[in-house]
């Protein structure tokens, strides 16, 4: 399948070449179209032919993630292999406060992009997750 075309999730855990499932550290996946930014610090541009998704690292981090993705109930379970050749799973859980206003914004070597009430920046140094209010708030 390919990538959902907005979504806001935070990694639960990654299993590195089979290894347990383990979380090193908080990581957030914004979704627009075909634009995708992880607060790990990169982002960049989305693209599936039909069996494979490739995440090209086009901001911060340079990179590109290939693999596929599939549901496990509410979460997205990514698996695939990094440019060394040792292999990932992923497993992405909605987060909630995702509705409202989306989009992607790139300037230079920055992107931003927005679902809901979650944005994260990712800049030639860093990528950066912010909550902001939900809408539904008074």
């Amino acid at each position: 399948m390919g990538p959902p075309a907005r979504g806001a999730w935070r990694r639960l855990g990654i299993s590195r070449n089979g290894g347990p499932l383990l979380e090193e550290r908080e990581a957030i996946w914004l979704q627009v179209g075909n634009e995708f930014a992880d607060s790990r610090g990169f982002a960049g541009t989305t693209v599936f032919d039909g069996a494979t998704v490739r995440f090209h690292h086009e901001v911060g981090e340079p990179g590109e993630d290939v693999g596929s993705l599939r549901w496990d109930g509410e979460n997205l379970v990514e698996s695939g292999s990094n440019p060394d050749g040792s292999t990932f799973l992923e497993i992405w859980t909605p987060l909630p406060g995702r509705q409202g206003e989306a989009g992607s914004w790139r300037v230079g070597d920055c992107q931003v992009v927005r679902v809901g009430c979650h944005v994260v920046h990712v800049d030639g140094t860093a990528g950066t997750y912010l909550r902001t209010a939900s809408p539904d708030s008074p």
